[in-house]
């Protein structure tokens, strides 16, 4: 799609910070997370919908949501994580993308309500950038030994 924002994206025409990329899909961090690490995993292919994203790439795609989920916890320390895809309704871009956004008790976050913060500076993007690269690369090293 050329308008698309994440296609650019994708293609390499609009700057973002990536933390993952294999055949399938790419994962960012969001320019306007809810916390720092807050990330963006959206297929390479342009599909609006997880209704419209084909049935063999459902496997892949969520296997990389795992895999970026267990980073953010171990990479920025989090507790947990919140994963979550809008479907049109509050879909900012309509690309298919998948919120990893990492949670800390008593971090202020109720249900559905996103208050959202920009990152102090862009040390801290690079930070938790690097932070979460590294960590992915290390799970997928370990899933490789197994």
């Amino acid at each position: 799609m050329e308008k698309c924002t994440f296609c650019k994206i994708i293609r390499g025409e609009l700057q973002s910070h990536v933390v993952f990329e294999d055949d399938v899909a790419l994962a960012f961090l969001d320019h306007r997370p809810v916390f720092p690490g807050h990330c963006l995993l959206v297929p390479k292919e342009h599909h609006e919908t997880l209704a419209d994203l084909p049935a063999d790439l459902i496997a892949p795609l969520f296997a990389n949501a795992q895999l970026l989920a267990r980073a953010v916890e171990l990479g920025l320390q989090a507790d947990g994580t919140f994963v979550a895809m809008n479907n049109r309704v509050s879909q900012s871009v309509p690309h298919l993308h998948i919120h990893v956004v990492p949670r800390r008790k008593k971090d202020g976050l109720k249900g559905f309500f996103w208050p959202r913060q920009p990152y102090k500076n862009d040390a801290e993007m690079l930070e938790a950038k690097n932070l979460l690269k590294t960590t992915i690369a290390q799970l997928q090293q370990k899933n490789k030994a197994k």
